[in-house]
């Protein structure tokens, strides 16, 4: 485990379990659903986790490309998709590390599981008014590869939690959680509690802010993509650089901007950054 300090803030990371961060504090009050990191049990149960080779689902768990069938992995409870890529599910190695910043590594070679080897790393830097993290994802494969990333958020659902963002399109998802079509929205102000089934945005400029008695917290990066869902008690937020299911959509024929699927070079990579800004309730 790796504790990071700065000011109020505190996190624990648990680079064994899929590069995850257990918790995020300020002061004693979780900002993420926080788990001591010494309790850890999976990703899953993390505040948050890496989503690489690609984030959410790949329906039927399977891939058609290039003409050959790339089957994907299951994972129990999601049925028949695959689902977040790779990196949750394998331990992380820690190239560095001090009292306010970590920098992770995850290296894939290609398997039954992805077909395109790739490289990923992960920096986390915690200042005393948020948490930065930075995750690179470079193709190491000898072809173009689909590949995308993003972040799985989990976050208590206190009383009177409230959520706001702003969007373009909404894709509205079928049984079994998947996008079937978009249509036009602005966006999306709600009480945590009715948020329910997976919601899908493009178009989303990015921030999110979610309030509730305790804290403020303020979300912002450069991904247009978000999944807002609830669960038990909790409230997920998934940026991310794509649409759920973009690359079996684009294997049957959507266009891959249309998805934020990126069509990467060998050599070439992707990044994105988030930022994790708490204060206390108005």
């Amino acid at each position: 485990m790796i504790e990071l300090r700065a000011g109020a803030l505190r996190c624990e990371l648990v680079p064994e379990r899929g590069g995850a961060l257990a918790g995020l504090w300020w002061r004693d009050v979780p900002v993420l659903a926080s788990t001591p990191g010494a309790r850890l049990g999976s990703a899953r149960e993390a505040a948050c986790h890496p989503l690489v080779p690609f984030s959410n689902r790949v329906g039927q768990a399977a891939v058609v490309w290039e003409g050959t069938l790339q089957p994907q992995v299951h994972h129990p409870g999601d049925a028949p998709a695959a689902i977040h890529g790779l990196g949750w599910q394998r331990p992380w190695e820690v190239l560095e590390s001090d009292a306010s910043t970590a920098m992770l590594a995850f290296e894939h070679r290609a398997d039954a599981s992805w077909p395109f080897a790739f490289d990923c790393s992960q920096t986390l830097r915690l200042a005393p008014d948020a948490l930065e993290m930075t995750l690179a994802v470079t193709n190491q494969s000898g072809r173009p590869a689909p590949l995308g990333l993003g972040w799985r958020l989990l976050f208590d659902q206190r009383p009177g939690a409230r959520l706001a963002l702003r969007a373009s399109g909404r894709w509205d998802m079928d049984a079994d959680r998947l996008p079937v079509r978009r249509t036009g929205v602005s966006g999306l102000q709600t009480a945590v509690a009715a948020v329910g089934a997976d919601r899908s945005y493009d178009g989303w400029d990015g921030g999110v802010t979610v309030d509730d008695a305790l804290l403020r917290v303020r979300l912002h990066t450069g991904l247009t993509h978000l999944v807002v869902a609830s669960e038990p008690q909790h409230l997920v937020l998934i940026p991310a650089s794509h649409v759920p299911n973009a690359v079996h959509c684009y294997a049957s024929g959507a266009p891959a901007q249309d998805l934020g699927l990126a069509l990467l070079p060998p050599g070439a990579s992707l990044v994105a950054q988030v930022r994790i800004a708490p204060e206390p309730a108005a």
